[in-house]
């Protein structure tokens, strides 16, 4: 995971110093809406439905969602302005895993999610999953927000998984 992080952030370096091009990273938080798995009828709500999809130790990773509409937005401005560096395009609400997944689970009529102890899920679970469910923190768009005048039409993943799973 860490030659990951290190390719993508080597890449970010070099996109934001192409010179006079003046290059532009953005980091998307979890993409839902219609298209991606985690729309109505995607993979990753089917996985909530049949609660196979639980909440790790104390749900503690905060993750931050984007709807796939506010992608193409963010996208867009970011296309059209002249501005470089590196930016989150995330919703208003980073989230824990304990705080989201219940509300997904509701939303798309689904029993509770499972709870399953991070001891277990230590032994079981690939060290990016394990890393999603109990340590990852969310993201701020401020940053981006300021820069280029956007503001997501889902505000926060509250109302996008009430109105915007497809």
């Amino acid at each position: 995971m860490r030659k990951t992080l290190d390719a993508i952030r080597y890449l970010e370096d070099e996109v934001n110093s192409a010179g006079d091009l003046g290059g532009v990273s953005l980091r998307y938080g979890g993409f839902y809406g219609p298209g991606t798995t985690l729309r109505r009828d995607g993979a990753m709500v089917e996985q909530v439905r049949r609660r196979r999809f639980p909440i790790v130790g104390k749900g503690s990773g905060v993750w931050s969602f984007i709807h796939i509409s506010d992608v193409a937005s963010a996208t867009v401005a970011a296309l059209e302005a002249d501005v470089a560096g590196t930016f989150n395009v995330v919703d208003d609400e980073p989230a824990p895993v304990a705080a989201w997944l219940p509300e997904l689970a509701r939303a798309v009529g689904a029993k509770p999610p499972r709870r399953i102890p991070a001891f277990l899920a230590r032994l079981v679970l690939p060290e990016h999953l394990y890393v999603m469910m109990t340590d990852i923190r969310g993201g701020s768009n401020r940053r981006f927000k300021q820069e280029f005048g956007w503001k997501p039409s889902f505000s926060t993943w509250r109302d996008g998984f009430r109105r915007g799973l497809g």
